[in-house]
């Protein structure tokens, strides 16, 4: 008689996780709480089936807070009402509620994601989003979801899990012990420039040659010490044993980001696209000569599908020169955000590159040339020609002179310390990071 054995298998379920809008400008970080949610389920052994996820959406938003970054963790959970109810404590105690932050939590249970999610988050990296419309989205498509004040964070939350990779970096971020939150940031400045030497091109963004300066370290009195910005984890991890501190750490995460591949402008902007705050790109032809005004700061038109938009380059960008020497008629693709109408002018586009797509020629009428000496002749008189005055050879009319441009047909970027989280910068033109290599242990 054989006997039947039967085994308990306990049933797993995927669970995509999604929040934003934890810090104020006064403090805490949502990389930060993802953090602590990775190492509360890690302690509990959790499946991770993907790099947390750190989305960076319009950057362009008023009320955003620095970088604009939403979390979403890819989890297989056999408790997952435990699990929630752990995280949505774990939002509560994270969030800087009491300075304005308006925290945003949804749930989706699913291996796969719908296209409604991707679109959703599409329209998040380039567009206004109202808050009422993550609710309405979440209420629709039967979403658990979380938040407090607002509920900003909603959309955030939402776009995060529906992002759609087409290229990717990863960042890893290293955090501060409590007891250092809100204190000055001590790091190697020598050892900042020699990670960025060695790490080349595999890392990117860390320190700005001309100015001396480091840009892995923020500013604000939020948990992260530095961020470390590339294209695979173990240069990540080398970058970071070269970087000299004395401040002990708590530890760090690596995340997979949209940071550094230009998404935000991948669309068209158009006389209906172009909403205050939007994000895009158009190409089009230069329409007027360009305005330098006080500040140094250059205005310009460009003609594009039959209608005029303004551009603006401001001088901290470093394009300022490059978009002062344009004139009627170059063909150019330009991308920036929206700036809202003012009494000076309508809507306005701030330019985050310039790509010379061709180049008008500069003309400039002058006094003749003689062919016999090569030297321009003299006017004598008003109506009365020109005349050598070496050797008296005679002209009636100007000449037009071409005039070589300052400029070249390629690809102007701000220098490096005004770049945006996700400004292409220049040595990733062209890449396209297809591989993740995710291992189930990218925290410490």
């Amino acid at each position: 008689m054989s006997e039947l054995i039967t085994e308990n298998v306990v049933k797993k379920t995927t669970l995509n996780i999604g929040f934003d809008d934890t810090d104020s400008p006064k403090g805490m970080c949502t990389t930060f709480l993802a953090y602590k949610v990775v190492d509360l389920l890690k302690k509990q052994k959790t499946e991770f089936l993907d790099f947390p996820k750190l989305i960076r959406f319009n950057p362009n938003i008023p009320w955003k807070t620095r970088g604009n970054g939403a979390v979403s963790i890819k989890i297989k959970t056999s408790n997952p009402s435990k699990v929630k109810n752990q995280i949505k404590s774990l939002v509560s105690k994270y969030s800087d509620t009491k300075n304005g932050a308006n925290p945003g939590l949804v749930f989706f249970e699913s291996d796969s994601i719908p296209n409604e999610f991707t679109e959703f988050s599409d329209l998040a990296l380039w567009q206004l989003i109202n808050r009422n419309n993550a609710k309405k989205f979440a209420k629709k498509n039967n979403l658990e979801y979380f938040y407090k004040g607002n509920g900003q964070g909603l959309v955030g939350a939402i776009g995060a899990i529906g992002y759609d990779f087409h290229d990717h970096t990863l960042e890893l971020l290293s955090y501060r012990k409590k007891h250092k939150f809100g204190k000055e940031r001590k790091i190697s400045i020598t050892s900042v420039k020699e990670m960025q030497e060695k790490t080349f091109p595999d890392t990117f963004n860390s320190f700005d040659t001309k100015k001396g300066r480091v840009l892995i370290t923020p500013h604000g009195p939020d948990p992260v010490f530095f961020g470390v910005r590339g294209e695979n984890v173990d240069s990540l991890i080398y970058a970071s044993k070269i970087i000299k501190s004395k401040e002990k750490l708590d530890g760090y995460m690596i995340f997979k980001s949209n940071q550094g591949t230009g998404d935000h402008l991948k669309n068209e902007l158009t006389i209906q696209t172009m909403k205050p705050y939007a994000s895009g790109k158009l190409t089009g032809i230069v329409s007027n000569s360009p305005k330098v005004v006080k500040g140094g700061h250059v205005f310009f038109k460009i003609l594009s599908n039959d209608n005029e938009f303004w551009c603006a380059v401001y001088k901290p960008t470093g394009m300022s020169t490059i978009a002062s020497n344009l004139i009627k008629g170059d063909k150019i693709s330009v991308g920036g955000g929206v700036r809202k109408a003012s009494k000076s002018f309508p809507r306005i586009i701030n330019l985050e590159f310039i790509d010379i797509i061709s180049l008008e020629k500069q003309i400039k009428i002058s006094n003749p040339i003689c062919k016999k000496c090569n030297k321009k002749m003299k006017s004598k008189g008003k109506g009365q020609g020109f005349q050598c005055i070496r050797c008296g050879k005679k002209s009636s009319r100007k000449i037009n002179e071409v005039i070589p441009r300052k400029l070249i047909k390629q690809l102007y970027l701000p220098k490096v310390s005004a770049h945006r989280h996700l400004t292409r910068p220049q040595q990733r033109q062209g890449i396209q990071n297809k591989s993740t290599n995710f291992k189930n242990s990218q925290s410490k």
